[in-house]
């Protein structure tokens, strides 16, 4: 008898199989009860029936407990009703480990800080469980766009000794005597990959010490930066936007079973298909306006703005040319006009909010040296920095997409906390 998986019962249809899991629940009707497997691969009904099992298997009915671990073994069904589609005729149950306390996590209500902090167990519900697996089908998407698209994976290191985009979100760290922090981003390191490899991309964790206790911000986040050489503000956005749309399409393709599970409208998705509206700073500003924000010209965009905006369009909307003034010092500014820099931000659909940051970067080692000072930085970490513009600079771009954000956006959650398995917050740094 061979042991499979959930997952590949479609290949064992009038088999006798073992299936190694855990008691996920049980019910019982009469002579027959009922038990609820799950093995990391799915769920499966085992069907256990009086006189078709030894009498130990049917005796298990009152003492096995939920999560305890388990060898069953019988033979696989088409079932239409049961779900996955299958169900297993039992012949047998081993016991590998039971549980002699009840399971913390119930079917009753729990409130958020009792599930956070068991967080480790909770991950083994229906919900955490789709809302993993369509965050590794965008992971593998990512990876599959890039790779496929002629770009080299290059590691940005997670000890810095500079800031990217301020020194007021930093993670401090004692490092042998000097001061170092943790990556708030690994863009400037992909601009050196870009200048040796052409296009080059980092996918990793990053690090932000934003006082922030809203639903779209975590402390630990993770972000692909790719950065390209030779390539302008607007081709840039149409990477960006094709990459989204890889996405979609991908957990369209794989992921059904799962966005079905967590109740997400798949129309929405189905319709997010490239090219993105793209309107500028100005044009935006102006929507805010008209909407009755009480948006100031010359900010960033609060949640509450990028929900109005999100709501004029069916699609992620790219909103470019921002003033200089509140973007990097590492952004360009637009030739005809150099109080907005060559920036570009995709707000998602639905207010979920900014998804892709991202922009040309300035070329011209005076202007980026002049634009270090201005931010009151020191120049000192940043020479490296300046010798990509001193030896062979070109126009060059690049973005950053948030995954905890498409993760939450693509399954409709309601707070960023769900989109990755152990997260962190002001107030949240175990389990």
């Amino acid at each position: 008898m061979k042991t499979t998986t959930i997952d590949n019962l479609k290949n064992c249809v009038d088999e006798e199989v073992k299936i190694n899991g855990w008691v996920y629940n049980r019910r019982s009707v009469g002579k027959i009860w009922f038990l609820i497997l799950r093995d990391g691969s799915g769920l499966l009904q085992c069907v256990v029936v009086d006189g078709e099992c030894d009498q130990d298997t049917f005796n298990l009915e009152q003492k096995i407990n939920q999560e305890d671990s388990v060898t069953v073994s019988g033979k696989v069904k088409k079932e239409p009703r049961a779900v996955g589609g299958y169900e297993l005729g039992v012949s047998h149950i081993a016991v590998i480990n039971h549980t002699t306390e009840e399971y913390p996590i119930s079917k009753k209500d729990h409130g958020t800080d009792f599930l956070m902090s068991n967080r480790h167990l909770w991950l083994r519900s229906k919900r955490q469980n789709s809302i993993m697996r369509i965050r590794h089908q965008i992971v593998k998407a990512i990876r599959d766009y890039f790779d496929d698209n002629g770009f080299t994976l290059i590691d940005s290191p997670i000890f810095t000794g500079n800031s990217v985009e301020g020194t007021t979100t930093l993670f401090g760290v004692d490092y042998f005597e000097r001061s170092a922090y943790l990556t708030q981003s690994g863009q400037l390191y992909q601009e050196a990959g870009a200048t040796a490899f052409g296009k080059t991309y980092c996918f990793g964790p990053c690090f932000r010490a934003e006082k922030s206790k809203t639903r779209r911000h975590l402390t630990e986040f993770w972000m692909v930066e790719p950065e390209m050489a030779f390539v302008e503000l607007d081709e840039n956005m149409t990477w960006a936007e094709n990459l989204v749309g890889f996405i979609i399409q991908r957990v369209l393709e794989n992921c059904l079973m799962e966005l079905e599970s967590l109740d997400r409208d798949i129309s929405l998705l189905e319709n997010i298909i490239p090219p993105f509206p793209r309107i500028t700073y100005d044009e935006a500003s102006k929507i805010l306006k008209e909407n009755g924000s009480d948006f100031k010209y010359g900010n960033d965009f609060g949640a509450s703005d990028e929900t109005i905006l999100s709501e004029q369009f069916d699609k992620p909307v790219m909103i470019h040319r921002w003033p200089a003034n509140i973007k990097p010092f590492y952004m360009k500014r637009d030739e005809h006009k150099n109080e907005l820099a060559l920036g570009v931000d995709m707000i998602a659909p639905e207010g979920y909010g900014e998804i892709v940051g991202g922009g040309q970067r300035e070329d011209n080692i005076d202007v980026l040296t002049n634009s270090i000072r201005h931010h009151d930085l020191p120049l000192e970490p940043f020479q490296w920095f300046l010798d990509l513009r001193k030896y062979g600079s070109v126009p060059h771009s690049g973005f950053g997409l948030g995954l905890e954000r498409v993760v939450a956006w693509i399954c409709g959650t309601k707070h960023i906390r769900e989109t990755i398995p152990f997260p962190r917050t002001m107030a949240r740094l175990e389990p």
